[in-house]
C-alpha cells in the first residue's frame, strides 16, 4: 500500500498539472483565434479518444480475466460497421450496446 504523504503528493501534483494544462488553453489563449493547423488537429480529438477508451475493454476485458471475448469482439465490429455505414453515432452506440447485451446473453 502507498504511504499517505506520498499519496497526497501524487494527488496534488496531478491536480495542479491538470489545472495548468486546462488554464493554458482557457486562460492564456482562450481569447485569441487559434491557427488553422491547430484547429485541424483538435477536430480529431474526440475521434481519437473514444476508441482509445474502448479498445482495452474489447481486447483485454477485465470481466473475463483479460481473455478476448467473442461477444465483445462481435459487438465492437458491429458498432464499427454501423457507424461507418450510417455515419450516425447514436445508432452505432445503440447497435453496439444491444449486440453486447444479446451476445453476453447468448454466449454467456
Amino acid at each position: 500500500m502507498i504511504e499517505t504523504p506520498t499519496l497526497w503528493i501524487v494527488m496534488l501534483s496531478i491536480g495542479i498539472g491538470s489545472y495548468l494544462m486546462r488554464f493554458i488553453f482557457i486562460g492564456v489563449i482562450g481569447d485569441r483565434p487559434l491557427p488553422g493547423w491547430i484547429l485541424r488537429h483538435l477536430r480529431y480529438t474526440g475521434v481519437a479518444v473514444l476508441p482509445a477508451l474502448v479498445a482495452p475493454l474489447v481486447l483485454w476485458p477485465e470481466a473475463t480475466g483479460g481473455d478476448p471475448d467473442p461477444a465483445r469482439m462481435i459487438s465492437a465490429f458491429l458498432t464499427l460497421a454501423v457507424g461507418v455505414l450510417t455515419r450516425n453515432v447514436l445508432l452505432a452506440i445503440l447497435a453496439g450496446g444491444g449486440s453486447l447485451y444479446a451476445g453476453l446473453a447468448l454466449l454467456g
